[in-house]
């Protein structure tokens, strides 16, 4: 193999081999293929579902395990992985009663004091 063929949309993020879009830090996850055809073909499918895509081909050279080695010029920056910050969307909400005393509730509306 002298050379591989991936696709990447408007928001610099590559395709993937689950149809999704990443950020190309995992190479394993980003779809490939030694055949121009095949990554047109590719192109087209994706752009189907999602007309607003703007997506291009991209040629790199394969590494030593056969992964395309991405030009760090075209990488975008990297997608937040999902964990706890992702998911904490714990609200706090302060509330003053008539004597002055202040309570907090969280999201799930348990006082806390």
């Amino acid at each position: 193999m002298s050379e591989l063929f991936i696709l990447q949309n408007q928001e610099k993020l590559f395709l993937g081999k689950q149809n999704n879009w990443v950020d190309g830090r995992d190479l394993n996850a980003v779809y490939k293929s030694p055949h121009k055809d095949e990554a047109i073909n590719q192109m087209f499918e994706a752009s189907s579902k999602d007309y607003r895509q703007r997506i291009k081909v991209v040629s790199c050279v394969p590494n030593e395990k056969g992964l395309p080695v991405i030009d760090p010029e075209i990488m975008p920056e990297p997608l937040p992985k999902p964990g706890k910050d992702l998911f904490d969307n714990t609200v706090e909400i302060a509330a003053v009663s008539d004597d002055g005393a202040v309570a907090a509730e969280t999201e799930t509306g348990s006082p806390e004091v």
